[in-house]
């Protein structure tokens, strides 16, 4: 009788992983693992190796090293679409859309739903377009027109429409690439909230972000890389904003910047002192010997 628990088998999960490209060592024995109605959120600042870790995750690379578990099982895809197929769907920066093409459009986009047959098979726009209103409803997305451009749409309502799009495909385990670099602080919001109905929908969601204050709100766990090793992987109970603020940031390398603009101000206050002393010698030289000029001078004229 197999006892185990499936509820605690996770998503997805990686042990222990290299990725290695010649001599450049992008990632060095990383493990997560991300389980289902969860918001993990992988934290790094640039060049940390988080496009890395996504691309592995998503079937882009294959780990040079260590294990890439889906489900329990040991998973090795070949492209993005084994990884897709397997419930793993990744939205990158660029969300993949066409801007002048319609939202419905967009959200079918290389899986249209077609009617008709042989040479008079055409996309189903009904369809489409019923499908689509459903799923951003149940986003919490209310549009007027289904059929209006995408790059008229704001950046987080862009966002959102991905993501509508990823779950209705079967998403198990959402990748979000930076939904948020580049949005302000209201549709930064909007997109935290639709994370959100995704966990609450039972899917694992990776929230890929160099900003701990947008990661700290929806997290539940989170995973911090620099330089292409892992500082540690932590429950929402066990750092606070602060300290994953200052581990973002690097504590020790800030404040080894600190003691060393501390040092330099004190050594240019030095300096600028003995310039100040200087220049007044030297005007005190320039008047003593204007004054003797000066007096030779009459002299002469006497």
């Amino acid at each position: 009788m197999n006892t185990t628990n499936t509820q605690t088998i996770p998503l997805i999960e990686v042990q222990n992983v290299s990725k290695i490209f010649g001599s450049v060592i992008a990632l060095k024995d990383i493990s997560m693992q991300v389980h289902a109605g969860e918001v993990m959120c992988l934290l790094g600042d640039n060049g940390a190796g988080k496009s890395t870790l996504i691309k592995i995750l998503s079937g882009v690379h294959r780990p040079s090293d260590g294990h890439y578990m889906v489900e329990g099982k040991e998973a090795r895809f070949s492209s993005p679409r084994d990884a897709l197929s397997a419930g793993i769907a990744t939205v990158f920066q660029d969300l993949a859309m066409i801007p002048l093409m319609g939202i419905s459009r967009n959200f079918f986009l290389g899986s249209e739903p077609t009617v008709g047959w042989g040479p008079f098979r055409r996309f189903d726009v009904n369809y489409a377009n019923r499908v689509t209103r459903e799923e951003l409803s149940r986003m919490g997305i209310q549009i007027r027109d289904t059929g209006q451009p995408v790059g008229t749409l704001s950046g987080g309502e862009r966002q959102s429409v991905a993501i509508a799009r990823a779950v209705y495909f079967g998403a198990k385990v959402l990748i979000l690439d930076e939904p948020t670099a580049a949005l302000g602080v209201k549709e930064a919001g909007i997109v935290l909230r639709y994370i959100a109905q995704a966990r609450a929908r039972g899917l694992g969601v990776i929230f890929i972000t160099h900003n701990p204050h947008h990661a700290f709100p929806i997290g539940d766990h989170f995973t911090l890389l620099n330089r292409g090793r892992s500082l540690g992987t932590f429950a929402k109970s066990e750092i606070s904003r602060e300290e994953l603020t200052s581990m973002m940031a690097g504590g020790e390398e800030l404040d080894t910047l600190s003691h060393e603009l501390a040092e330099f101000a004190r050594t240019d206050a030095i300096a600028g002192a003995a310039l100040a002393e200087a220049a007044r010698e030297f005007e005190e030289e320039a008047g003593i010997s204007h004054g003797t000029q000066h007096q030779a001078q009459a002299g002469q004229a006497e």
